[in-house]
């Protein structure tokens, strides 16, 4: 794969191989290697390509991958590459960027793409005016078809799309539309000269004039599922007055309709906030001051310390047990990391069916009893196995039968709690990734530990019971009492 050779190449710095490799690969290929690489080996490689497939890929990296890679250059690099960026990316990348920064980036563009981009920027967010990009080509209806492809190739490389074209009068109104395909076709340069036409042939005459538009103020999701229902490449965007101000392309609408799915997801599982919340953590857990992490972790770790230490006082009041019996002891790790693991792995389910909008909180509790009778099931078969494996071991029925039905309550406890602990800090608003593994790991540990000293005490208190009384009939047999 294209990942592994450049890091092959970075690793043994083995530059000139490196630029030679991006050079002839393709932009998709490069684009999803990128998305699998660290930041400093997207830098280091995005400095060797080409300068227009530079361009290419930074266009559709993600705006946090943008702004990474912009950090990296010097001011004028980062103008360069504001500059000659789309003006609807453009923006895109402007409304993520601190206003002081979007600001000085702004000033500094062409007059030309200053004034685009201020255009876009002067809509509503989520709006077809905010999303549509002003680089388009416009033709008239009294232009020939030989005009009209001249005019094509001359601004091609300057436009986002020349796939559709769209026809206005001089007031810039849209009075129809016309494909790339036609056009050629008219000009007969497809060999299926199905209208029989010549370059000399009026644009009039061959384009559509039953136009689809979308005004500066529909809604993104609209224009989105617009371009998807109609199967179309790019879609015109009006003003109030019908004048053609910029147009939507397919690219885009995939984008939006993917970001609005993730919103339903969220909105569906009745957790619309829980996005931006969590991505705000995880902002300040990541590049936060050491106080703002430490607000955020140390509270649920004082909550393991004392836990911790209420483990330590019931094992003080289980001495007896460990002196008189020393195997007991010997099970205590199994028994706690067995109900780690489980309480990991239900967390982690949790965490994922939230995200991914397979599990509705509005019927938490169905889904949080079928985890707790997943986790019974599978203490039921470790616990009889454990349970099996210590009493061969220690040859002591009793102290397996503890430590087998230990092993299947703590188990079973784990899933629960693996459930229902992030289920409620996200309910309260506080960080679950913080916070779930220490109250976890802190309620299973303690109520683990005392039900495997009182399944102790039960079992082997009957047993010392049940060899007591087999001793003294005993006895009295010897003795014929």
């Amino acid at each position: 794969m294209l990942k592994e050779k450049i890091l092959v190449y970075i690793q043994n710095k083995e530059m000139d191989n490196l630029k030679t490799l991006l050079t002839n690969a393709e932009e998709m290929e490069i684009l999803q290697a990128f998305h699998e690489m660290s930041p400093e080996e997207q830098v280091i490689a995005f400095r060797l390509l080409p300068k227009d497939k530079a361009l290419a890929v930074f266009e559709d990296l993600d705006t946090d991958e943008q702004q990474n890679m912009l950090r990296s250059f010097t001011d004028e690099n980062a103008i360069e590459f504001i500059n000659e960026m789309a003006p609807d990316d453009r923006v895109r990348l402007l409304d993520e960027m601190p206003a002081s920064v979007a600001k000085k980036l702004l000033n500094s563009l062409s007059q030309g793409e200053r004034e685009a981009t201020n255009v876009i920027m002067g809509y509503r967010r989520e709006t077809a005016g905010r999303i549509m990009t002003t680089e388009f080509i416009t033709l008239r209806k009294n232009m020939t078809v030989e005009q009209a492809l001249d005019k094509v190739s001359q601004q091609a490389e300057e436009k986002e799309t020349i796939y559709t074209l769209f026809v206005t009068d001089e007031a810039k109104k849209l009075e129809g539309i016309l494909t790339l395909k036609g056009l050629l076709i008219a000009k007969g340069t497809s060999g299926k000269n199905l209208a029989e036409t010549d370059g000399n042939t009026l644009i009039e005459d061959i384009m559509s004039k039953n136009t689809i538009s979308v005004s500066t103020d529909t809604d993104q999701e609209d224009v989105a599922h617009t371009l998807q229902t109609l199967d179309l490449l790019a879609i015109p965007v009006v003003d109030k007055e019908g004048r053609i101000v910029g147009i939507v392309t397919i690219d885009d609408a995939v984008d939006i309709l993917e970001e609005e799915a993730t919103e339903d997801i969220f909105n569906q599982a009745g957790m619309l906030d829980v996005q931006g919340k969590e991505a705000s953590l995880s902002e300040t857990m990541v590049k936060g001051n050491l106080w703002s992490i430490w607000k955020i972790r140390v509270p649920f770790l004082f909550i393991t310390l004392g836990a911790g230490m209420l483990g330590g006082i019931i094992m003080e009041g289980f001495e007896d047990v460990l002196a008189t019996i020393v195997g007991v002891a010997f099970f205590i790790p199994l028994i706690m990391d067995m109900g780690g693991n489980v309480g990991t792995q239900s967390s982690t389910v949790f965490a994922r069916g939230i995200v991914l909008g397979h599990i509705d909180t509005k019927k938490f509790f169905s889904f949080l009893v079928k985890e707790t009778s997943v986790g019974f099931s599978m203490g039921a078969i470790f616990g009889a196995i454990s349970g099996v494996i210590a009493g061969f071991w220690q040859g002591d029925a009793m102290l397996g039968m503890a430590v087998g039905v230990s092993v299947a309550f703590t188990m079973t406890l784990a899933a629960s709690l693996g459930f229902f602990v992030p289920f409620i800090l996200v309910k309260l608003k506080l960080d679950q990734a913080a916070g779930s593994a220490p109250l976890i790991t802190s309620v299973k540990d303690v109520v683990g530990l005392l039900v495997y000293f009182l399944s102790v005490s039960i079992f082997m208190n009957a047993a010392l019971q049940t060899a007591y009384e087999y001793a003294y009939e005993c006895a009295c047999v010897y003795c014929g009492c």
